[in-house]
């Protein structure tokens, strides 16, 4: 992962309201500590009755907006941070950190959830990266990575 070595756009009093945002060279991270969730299956009835899954995708979205997180429509690199379970022992908890995550939710799910979260129409989005990790508590981050161009590849051949 990129080393973290400095605070842009607005000052550490603001990092709390705002989540973190850094910068190394040319690329930009910003981290969000929430735990990753995807966007259930909505129907008519979820105006008025509130399900525990439709109200937990709704504070999600609430949040990753508050934060102002920021993905482009291309070249980024969106890292899920899930939580690893309290019922996990200690030795299975250290053993697991930093691993990949490859249980449901699926990476398309949580990518999907955070694009409806941030996008009234995501079709605008053509370029992206999706990996999950596991960590102690849960966080989104985005990173800026250079967008794949069709013309890179009539260059090497």
């Amino acid at each position: 992962m990129v080393e973290a070595t400095h605070l842009i756009g607005w000052s550490a009093k603001l990092q709390g309201l705002f989540g973190h945002c850094w910068r190394k060279g040319n690329d930009t991270m910003q981290i969000v500590d929430v735990t990753p969730v995807t966007k259930p299956r909505q129907t008519k009835r979820d105006k008025w009755k509130q399900r525990p899954c439709v109200m937990r995708y709704r504070a999600y979205a609430d949040h990753l907006r508050a934060k102002m997180l920021d993905i482009p429509e291309c070249g980024y690199h969106l890292i899920f941070i899930m939580p690893m379970p309290k019922s996990w022992s200690k030795k299975k908890r250290d053993a697991m950190r930093g691993k990949q995550h490859q249980q449901t939710p699926d990476k398309d799910n949580l990518e999907k959830a955070v694009l409806d979260a941030l996008y009234g129409d995501d079709s605008c989005v053509w370029d992206g990266r999706v990996s999950k990790f596991w960590g102690d508590k849960g966080r989104v981050i985005v990173r800026s990575i250079p967008a794949f161009r069709l013309e890179e590849l009539n260059e090497t051949s």
